[in-house]
C-alpha cells in the first residue's frame, strides 16, 4: 500500500496576480492510502485527447501515398519525416467528401474544402453573415472531453482570421478562416497570436494595462506564483518536484520565445497590414511555438481538444529557403508540371517535418503510464487531394496516435474511392471514449480502427 503525505486534486493550480497556472499530472494526485500505483490508475482510466490539424491547397498525393497496403508498406517520400513515428501512424487512403462537391454551387472549392473537413456537410453559398456548415468532430469531443477541463478546445492557426466579405464565388471568407464549428451557424475563430494563447492558457486576472506593464518589466507569469508554488514544492516528492520544474521550465522558454518575437516585432518597420505583436518573424518559428503551446495545453491538461491550420486555403505563402519562391496557391494549380510538382511537393515535406516537432514534444513528456502521444490520437490532413483538379477524393489523412486510444499504428489502409471521410472522424471519436451515431454524410466506421 501507497502512502502520501499530500493528496492533491488533479484540478489543483499555482495563483497569483493576474495568473493562474495549471499543474501537469503529479504522483501527489493519487489519493493517500490508494492501492494502486500512479501508472495502475493512469492505465485503468487514461486520459484521451484530439488534435486535428489543417494543411492548405491539397498534396501531390503520387508523392504522398505509399505504394504498399497493411503492415509492410514503406513511408512514401512525402511521409519519410514520420519514419521515427512509424510504429503509431496510421495512413488512411481513398477517403472523399462529396458535400464539398459544387452540387449546384459552381466554384468554390477551396471554400468547401476547408468548410467541410471535420464535418461532410455542405455549407451555405453566402457571402454575408448567415454562413452555414455542420458542427465539427472536433467540437462534439469538447462536448464531452471538455467537461474536466478549464478550456473545452483550443483553435489554432498561422494566418490571421481577419478575412471578411467574398473570398470565392460567392461564399464568404469565415469558410476559409476556419475549420471549426461549434453548431451550423456559429464558425470560431482561430487564434494565430501566441502571447494571447499563452494569456489564455495561464492568464486570468489584471487588467491588459498591467499585463502589459508586467511584459515591458521582462517579468515572467511564473514570478506571481512564487509563495504558492514554495508552498507546494515543500509538500511533494522528489519524483514531482523534478516533473514540476520541467513543466515550469518549459513555460519560462515559451515566455521567452514569444518576448523576442514581440521585441522583434517592436522593432521593425510595420507594414500596411502589421502583424499582430507577438508573432515570430519566420513561418518555421510561428508553427513550433504555437505546437508548444498545445503540448503544454496537453500537458497541464489545460484541453484536451485542438484544431491547428497551418494555412489558410487560397493561401499564398512563399517557401524561399526551400527554392520555392512561387505562391503555395499558385504551385498547386501545377498542371503536372514536373517542376511545379517537385516544388509543391517540398512544401507537403516541410510541413510533415514542423509536424514532427510536435510528435517528439508529446512522445517525449511523461504522463501517467506512458507519454502525452500515447494518450493522444492527432489527424493530420487536408480538403484537398490533387489540387490541380481540385479534387475532394483521394484526400491526404493520417493518423497519429497511441496505444491507450486503442489506435494500432504501423499500418496503411486503402479503401475504395469516395469513402467518406467522416467515417474516419466517426471511427476517431469512438477511440476517444465517445458515441455519435452519425456525423455529416459518413456511412459507418473506418473498421481496421472500429474493430480495436
Amino acid at each position: 500500500m501507497i502512502i502520501r503525505k499530500l493528496s492533491l486534486p488533479r484540478r489543483t493550480f499555482l495563483r497569483g496576480v493576474g495568473a493562474t497556472v495549471a499543474l501537469p499530472f503529479l504522483d501527489a494526485m493519487v489519493p493517500a492510502l490508494s492501492s494502486l500505483s500512479v501508472t495502475a490508475r493512469a492505465a485503468a482510466n487514461p486520459v484521451r485527447r484530439l488534435g486535428f490539424v489543417y494543411i492548405p491547397n491539397g498534396a501531390v498525393m503520387q508523392q504522398w501515398t505509399p505504394a504498399e497496403v497493411g503492415s509492410e508498406f514503406e513511408l512514401s517520400p512525402t511521409l519519410s519525416p514520420l519514419a521515427p513515428y512509424r510504429d503509431q501512424l496510421t495512413v488512411v487512403s481513398g477517403l472523399a467528401h462529396g458535400q464539398a462537391e459544387p452540387l449546384g454551387d459552381g466554384n468554390g472549392e477551396h471554400s468547401r474544402a476547408s468548410a467541410t473537413w471535420l464535418n461532410g456537410v455542405h455549407p451555405k453559398q453566402t457571402e454575408g453573415s448567415d454562413v452555414q456548415a455542420g458542427i465539427t468532430a472536433d467540437q462534439l469531443a469538447a462536448q464531452a472531453l471538455g467537461r474536466d477541463t478549464p478550456l473545452p478546445s483550443l483553435e489554432l492557426a498561422i494566418d490571421l482570421d481577419g478575412l471578411v466579405g467574398n473570398c470565392e464565388n460567392g461564399y464568404s471568407c469565415v469558410y476559409l478562416n476556419t475549420v471549426a464549428w461549434r453548431s451550423p451557424t456559429t464558425p470560431l475563430p482561430m487564434e494565430n497570436n501566441p502571447r494571447v494563447v499563452f494569456e489564455r492558457l495561464f492568464g486570468d486576472g489584471g487588467t491588459t494595462e498591467q499585463r502589459v506593464a508586467e511584459m515591458r518589466r521582462d517579468r515572467s507569469i511564473l514570478d506571481s506564483v512564487t509563495d504558492d508554488l514554495a508552498a507546494l514544492e515543500r509538500d511533494i516528492g522528489v519524483g514531482d518536484r523534478a516533473r514540476l520544474d520541467q513543466y515550469l521550465d518549459a513555460i519560462r522558454a515559451l515566455e521567452r520565445r514569444i518576448q523576442l518575437a514581440e521585441a522583434q516585432s517592436a522593432d521593425a518597420e510595420l507594414p500596411e497590414l502589421a502583424r499582430p505583436v507577438g508573432i515570430p518573424d519566420t513561418f518555421e518559428d510561428h508553427v513550433k511555438l504555437m505546437f508548444d503551446l498545445l503540448s503544454l495545453a496537453y500537458q497541464a491538461d489545460i484541453t484536451r481538444v485542438f484544431t491547428f491550420m497551418l494555412g489558410r486555403e487560397l493561401g499564398g505563402r512563399t517557401y524561399p529557403h526551400l527554392g520555392v519562391p512561387d505562391p503555395h496557391h499558385g504551385l498547386s494549380h501545377h498542371r503536372n508540371d514536373p517542376e511545379k510538382l517537385d516544388k509543391l511537393a517540398r512544401i507537403n515535406t516541410y510541413h510533415l517535418g514542423l509536424f514532427t516537432h510536435f510528435l517528439e514534444s508529446l512522445q517525449t513528456t511523461p504522463d501517467g503510464d506512458g507519454s502525452l502521444l500515447d494518450h493522444s490520437m492527432v489527424l493530420y490532413g487536408g480538403g484537398l487531394g490533387d489540387s490541380n483538379d481540385h479534387a475532394h477524393f483521394d484526400l491526404p489523412e493520417l493518423v497519429v496516435g497511441g496505444g491507450a486510444v486503442r489506435l494500432e499504428g504501423g499500418r496503411h489502409l486503402q479503401y475504395p474511392k469516395d469513402t467518406p471521410m467522416t467515417n474516419l472522424l466517426l471511427s476517431m471519436l469512438d477511440k476517444a471514449g465517445l458515441s455519435a451515431e452519425d456525423l455529416g454524410d459518413s456511412t459507418g466506421r473506418i473498421k481496421e480502427l472500429a474493430e480495436l
